[in-house]
C-alpha cells in the first residue's frame, strides 16, 4: 500500500528521476532558476554523499554555515554520555554483576545502572549537507533520530538514500531555501571513520593526489572535472559542428612523431639481467649545474615545501619556498629545452631482438597523432582524434605528467594560416563553453582558486591575437632589461616556456602566436619555408597559462620530406608507409594539437597538471 502511495506521488512531481535510478539529481532541484521555491511539497528520492553535519538535541532548529569542504574539519556532533554508555553495555554489565554479587537481593546501585543502560537518548535532529556529484551546491537534509540513529550518520563521506518531502527551511538563514525533510531511510553506507583520508582536516590537494580514488568526494575536485567533462564535450561539438570526423589513432606505434628519445618502449620480454642498460646522453649545464642535479633540488624543495604546509607555517615561509621552487623548476625547463634544441644524433631503430617479441618491430607508446592522422585527412578532408599520448621524462613538473590527454586536428587542403585560425577560434568556443555551461562551478573556482577565473575567460572571448613571427618574438625579447628572463638567445635556439609565457604576460600582454620558427626547433616533416631556414609552424600562447597550442603545415613535397629525414639520420624505412602518401596523391595540409590537459588548467586557475587529471601518472608514481 505504502509503495503505491509512493508511486502515485513521484507521478505527480515535476522533477523526474534519473533515467537509470530511482533519486532526482541534486542539480536539478539545487540550479532552477526560480531558486527551487516552486518543489516545496514535492516527495523526493536522493542519495548522496554527506559533506557536513550537526545534531541537535533542542532549541529552535539551527542552519548550517557555509559549505563545508571534504578535508576541511568536521563539525563534532552532540554525542550524550547515555549513548556511549549504551554503546559500552556488554561491559558495564559484567561490571553490574561483579559489584551486585550476582542476581539476589537489593542493590540500589546495580538497579540505578541497569535503568540508566536502558534508558533510551533523548530525541535529537541531524542536519545534513549532502551532495551527489551532479552540482557544487549541497541539499541540507533534515533526519529525526527516530529514522535512524545519529552516529550512523554524521561522519563526513557517509552514503544516504533518503526520501521526503522538500520544505522550506523554518529558519531562513545562509543560502537555504529549500531544504529536504526525510521521513524514510532507504540506505546507509557507513564510514571507518578513522582510516577515511578526508576526514580530519582539510587536505592540501598534493596530498590529495596520494588518495585518487577518494579524492573526488572533495567540491574542488568534483567542480574541476565537471568542467573538464564540459571541455571535452565542447571540444567534440566545435569539431563535429565544423565538419570534422573522429578517428582514433593507435596508441601503439613504430613511428616518433615528435623525434623525441623520451618514449616508453613496449615489449613483452623481460631481460635475463633485468633493466636494459641505457646509452649515456650528453648532459646538459648551466654554469657547471647539471639537469639531473637540477631536478634533484626540485624533489628537495618540492618536498620542503609540502612540509611547510603540513606543519601550518606562516605565509612569508610558504611563499618564499614556492618562489624558489618555481625558479628552480624554470631553470630546468630553460635546460630540457636547450638539450632539445641541439641537433638530433642518429634516432635509427633500437637494437631489440624484434622477432623474438611480440611485434615485428620496436614499439613504443605514442607521443602525438598527427601522422596517423594525416593518412585519414587524405582520404576523408578533415579529420581530429582525441586520446592520451605519453612522453617518459623523469623528474616532477607542474605541467608535465606521463600521461596526458591531446585533441589533435589534421585539414587536408589547407596551409598554416588556416590551422591557425581554427585553432583561435576553437580556443574562444572552448573558452565561451565553459562560460555557458559551467556558470555554477566557475563560481566556486571563483571563490576557492582564482578570483578572476570568469573574467579571464570572458576577455579571451573577445581578445584579438597578436601574431608574431620567430625573429619577431626573438627581437621583443631582446629589448627586455627584466633580469628574471634570459635575453642573449642566439636565433634558431628553441623558445623556451619561460620566454614564451614572458611573451605574452608582459610584453603583448594578450594571447600570442608564433610562428616560423627554425628548422632546428621542430619535427622533420614540418613544411620547410622558402628561405630554407625556418619552417611552417606556430605555438599559440596564452597570459597567465604558456603554450597551449601547437601545429603547422606539413611538408607535401617528398623529396625535400626524405631529405630531410636523411639530414636527420632517421631510420628511412620506419616512414615509408609515410612517404607513401606523398607518392601517391599528395595535397598540401596542415594542423595542430591541443594540450588538454592544459586547457582544464586555464580554466581552473590550477597550477599542477596532477590536479585535473583523474588519475595522473608521473616518473614513479602509478599506484592505480
Amino acid at each position: 500500500m505504502e509503495s503505491k502511495q509512493t508511486a502515485a506521488a513521484a507521478s505527480t512531481t515535476r522533477l523526474s528521476p534519473f533515467k537509470y535510478s530511482k533519486r532526482v539529481l541534486l542539480k536539478t532541484i539545487l540550479e532552477r532558476r526560480d531558486g527551487s521555491l516552486e518543489l516545496i511539497g514535492e516527495r523526493v528520492v536522493i542519495g548522496g554523499w554527506v559533506k557536513s553535519s550537526k545534531e541537535v538535541r533542542k532549541g529552535p532548529m539551527p542552519r548550517i554555515d557555509g559549505d563545508h569542504v571534504p578535508g576541511e574539519p568536521e563539525p563534532r556532533s552532540e554525542v550524550s554520555c547515555v549513548e556511549i554508555l549504551q554503546s559500552r553495555i556488554p561491559f558495564l554489565r559484567t561490571i553490574v554483576k561483579v559489584l551486585g554479587g550476582g542476581s539476589g537481593g537489593n542493590y540500589p546501585l546495580k538497579d540505578k545502572l541497569e535503568a540508566a543502560l536502558h534508558k533510551p537518548p533523548p530525541p535529537s535532529t541531524v542536519f545534513l549537507k549532502v551532495g551527489d556529484g551532479s552540482c557544487a551546491a549541497s541539499l541540507q537534509v533534515v533526519v529525526e533520530s527516530s529514522l535512524a540513529p545519529p552516529g550512523q550518520l554524521l561522519h563526513t563521506g557517509t552514503c544516504v538514500i533518503v526520501e521526503g518531502l522538500l520544505q522550506k527551511p523554518s529558519v531562513l538563514q545562509g543560502k537555504h531555501v529549500i531544504e529536504l525533510k526525510v521521513d524514510q531511510v532507504h540506505h546507509i553506507g557507513i564510514v571507518e571513520y578513522s582510516t577515511y583520508p578526508l576526514s580530519k582536516k582539510r587536505v592540501p590537494l598534493d596530498k590529495l593526489r596520494e588518495f585518487c580514488h577518494i579524492r573526488p568526494r572533495t567540491t574542488t575536485v568534483q567542480s574541476v572535472m565537471r568542467i573538464r567533462n564540459a571541455l571535452e564535450f565542447a571540444a567534440h561539438t566545435f569539431c563535429q559542428n565544423n565538419g570534422f570526423l573522429s578517428v582514433q589513432v593507435p596508441i601503439i606505434t613504430t613511428t616518433d612523431g615528435k623525434g623525441s628519445s623520451e618514449k616508453f618502449h613496449v615489449t613483452s620480454l623481460f631481460t635475463e639481467g633485468g633493466e636494459k642498460e641505457e646509452p649515456k646522453k650528453a648532459v646538459a649545464e648551466i654554469d657547471g649545474v647539471s639537469l639531473d642535479a637540477i631536478k634533484a633540488a626540485v624533489k628537495e624543495k618540492s618536498n620542503l615545501l609540502e612540509e611547510l604546509k603540513r606543519t601550518d607555517s606562516n605565509k612569508e615561509a610558504v611563499a618564499a619556498a614556492m618562489q624558489d621552487l618555481n625558479k628552480t623548476n624554470e631553470l630546468a625547463l630553460q635546460l630540457e629545452a636547450r638539450e632539445k634544441s641541439k641537433p638530433k644524433t642518429s634516432q635509427k631503430v633500437d637494437k631489440v631482438k624484434s622477432s623474438e617479441g611480440y611485434f615485428s618491430s620496436p614499439t613504443y607508446l605514442t607521443t602525438s597523432g598527427r601522422m596517423h592522422l594525416e593518412s585519414y585527412a587524405c582520404a576523408l578532408g578533415n579529420v581530429y582524434s582525441f586520446g592520451p599520448r605519453f612522453r617518459a621524462e623523469k623528474g616532477e613538473f607542474p605541467k608535465h605528467a606521463a600521461e596526458m590527454w591531446m585533441l589533435e586536428v589534421e585539414l587536408a587542403f589547407s596551409e598554416l594560416e588556416e590551422a591557425m585560425n581554427c585553432a583561435d577560434d576553437l580556443f574562444k568556443f572552448l573558452c565561451k563553453w565553459v562560460v555557458e555551461n559551467c556558470s555554477e562551478d566557475m563560481k566556486f573556482v571563483s571563490q576557492r582558486i582564482y578570483k578572476t577565473g570568469i573574467d579571464r575567460l570572458q576577455s579571451m572571448i573577445s581578445s584579438s591575437f597578436e601574431r608574431v613571427s620567430y625573429s619577431g618574438a626573438l627581437d621583443a625579447l631582446k629589448k627586455v632589461t627584466d633580469k628574471k628572463i634570459e635575453t642573449k638567445i642566439e636565433w634558431g635556439a628553441a623558445l623556451t616556456e619561460a620566454d614564451l609565457s614572458y611573451l605574452a604576460d608582459e610584453i603583448y600582454r594578450k594571447p600570442v602566436i608564433i610562428y616560423n620558427y627554425p628548422k632546428e626547433t621542430k619535427p622533420f616533416y614540418v613544411r620547410l619555408n622558402d628561405d630554407g631556414k625556418t619552417v611552417a609552424a606556430f605555438d599559440m600562447v596564452v597570459p597567465k597559462a604558456g603554450r597551449l597550442f601547437s601545429g603547422s603545415q606539413n611538408e607535401e613535397r617528398i623529396n625535400i620530406l626524405t631529405a630531410r629525414i636523411k639530414e636527420l639520420g632517421l631510420a628511412a624505412q620506419q616512414y615509408e608507409w609515410y612517404l607513401d602518401l606523398r607518392r601517391h596523391g599528395t595535397v598540401k595540409h596542415s594542423g595542430f594539437n591541443l594540450e588538454f590537459d592544459h586547457m582544464v588548467l586555464f580554466a581552473t586557475g590550477l597550477n599542477d597538471v596532477r590536479d585535473v587529471i583523474p588519475f595522473p601518472r608521473s616518473h614513479g608514481k602509478a599506484n592505480y
